[in-house]
């Protein structure tokens, strides 16, 4: 027994990978894993398939896995969790480049585009549109690797496809020919038979006792529609009507008013504009007058720079002004940092640049986070006069509203016509008092009126 167990290593260790595999039956490779050390053996175990194959198969099923990556949602800021899948720009089975947008998650401030870590082809998503997402939650699966189809394969897709069009339209046809004697046959039996139209006759009696009815209805919706169509607020709407409640109910709203003589501003701005724009590339508005006025009226008024945090009064030797931009999904506050050190033609280019991102979506919580004074400029839209609502915890908004041609008392009394702005300025009187507000929007009237006074501040 013993030289039949030593004779078959033997046997085995001459013979090839492929027939050992093949001819080796279980029992015997469970006794060669117990047979004791032998001369050969080693031989066995180095060369056994036993071992062998199983690594095989264990490297076959690894190397697809690794291929699929899920994506996650990505981190979008400190105090943003969650957000809405907002649209899916590609689906399954589409080809994407690496940092292709593939999504769009809404936030309550802005909207985060979603990329591809690297090329490769989508092979499964894992949210709907309109779900709720969460910070680190899987939203896709990336298949890594593979060539974006070329266009002309998709070209000779189609070809065949316009080839079968016509095939169809041809099938049909006969169809239709004779489904025409059909109805013509139908329709000759009623004819032969009179009794068949009297039975709908009292059916025509009984209508035409709703007659008088039914010419109301039908002039009914000649007049108007009264179709309604419910729309879900989208979370940046939301967190609008939010924070705007939230002002109405915690700070004490105030708002003062008063007027500005346009004229030298606007006669400082058709002197420079055109300059300014050759120069700098830049087109000189009123904002920028009206922020760098606001700024130094930041300064020598500090209450209105303020805000309450708590049991506690925060006041800021720098002036961070929220200038508001109307978008299609709401109203936006971008931030000018430290706009006191901004000069007429840096203070257009940042609130263009802004704007552009604005209305693009691109603004990034960077840009919106702070803020310690709001400037809202109604008047590009017509507004006569308003009352700006706070934008908390900031403690004062200014309101600037449409040049009119009004009549005007001069400095010599006499009456004559001037462009005039009336501005409003809304406050917390919770930290700003009465005096403080008007005297700062009395500086700010002298600022704009006398644009020169501004280098006396700097």
């Amino acid at each position: 027994m013993l030289a039949a167990r030593a004779t078959a290593p033997r046997a085995l260790a001459r013979s090839s990978p492929r027939t050992l595999a093949t001819t080796l039956p279980r029992s015997s490779s469970s006794l060669l894993a117990r047979s004791t050390p032998l001369a050969g053996s080693a031989r066995i175990t180095s060369n056994s398939p036993r071992l062998a194959l199983p690594a095989l198969v264990r490297s076959f099923h690894a190397s697809p896995l690794s291929l699929d990556e899920v994506v996650k949602v990505p981190s979008m800021a400190e105090s943003i969790t969650e957000g809405t899948l907002k649209q899916w720009l590609k689906q399954k089975g589409d080809y994407v480049e690496a940092d292709e947008e593939v999504a769009t998650i809404e936030t309550d401030k802005i909207d985060v585009a979603v990329n591809a870590p690297r090329a490769g082809t989508l092979t499964e998503l894992l949210a709907n549109e309109e779900d709720t997402v969460t910070v680190g939650q899987d939203l896709f699966k990336l298949e890594a690797g593979g060539s974006k189809p070329a266009a002309k394969e998709e070209a000779k897709k189609e070809e065949p496809k316009k080839e079968d069009e016509p095939k169809k339209d041809d099938a049909p046809a006969p169809k239709q020919e004779e489904a025409k004697p059909e109805p013509k046959s139908e329709y000759r039996k009623p004819d032969s038979a009179q009794p068949a139209p009297k039975a709908p006759e009292p059916a025509k009696k009984q209508e035409g006792k709703t007659a008088p009815e039914s010419p109301a209805s039908a002039a009914g919706p000649a007049k108007g529609s009264r179709n309604e169509t419910r729309v879900k607020m989208s979370r940046m709407r939301a967190r609008i009507a939010e924070r705007l409640k939230e002002a109405q109910n915690t700070a004490a709203s105030l708002t003062t008013f008063n007027e500005i003589d346009m004229s030298a501003l606007m006669a400082f701005r058709a002197k420079y504009k055109d300059q300014v724009l050759k120069d700098h590339g830049v087109k000189l508005g009123f904002m920028s007058a009206f922020v760098k006025a606001s700024t130094v009226a930041l300064r020598e008024l500090p209450a209105v720079n303020a805000s309450i945090e708590g049991n506690e009064m925060v006041y800021r030797d720098y002036a961070d002004v929220s200038v508001a931009v109307s978008t299609p999904k709401g109203l936006v506050t971008p931030v000018l940092r430290n706009a006191e050190g901004f000069n007429f033609v840096e203070i257009e280019r940042e609130i263009a640049n802004l704007g552009k991102k604005a209305r693009d979506g691109k603004l990034t919580l960077e840009d919106m986070n702070g803020g310690t004074f709001t400037i809202s400029n109604g008047g590009v839209f017509g507004s006569l006069m308003g009352t700006p609502i706070l934008n908390t915890p900031q403690a004062a908004v200014l309101g600037m509203h449409a040049i009119n041609q009004r009549p005007w008392v001069d400095s010599d009394g006499k009456i004559v016509v001037r462009p005039i702005m009336t501005v409003a300025l809304t406050y917390d009187h919770r930290i700003i008092d009465g005096r403080e507000a008007v005297t700062f929007l009395v500086l700010v009237k002298k600022l704009i009126e006398d644009p020169a006074m501004l280098n006396l501040y700097n």
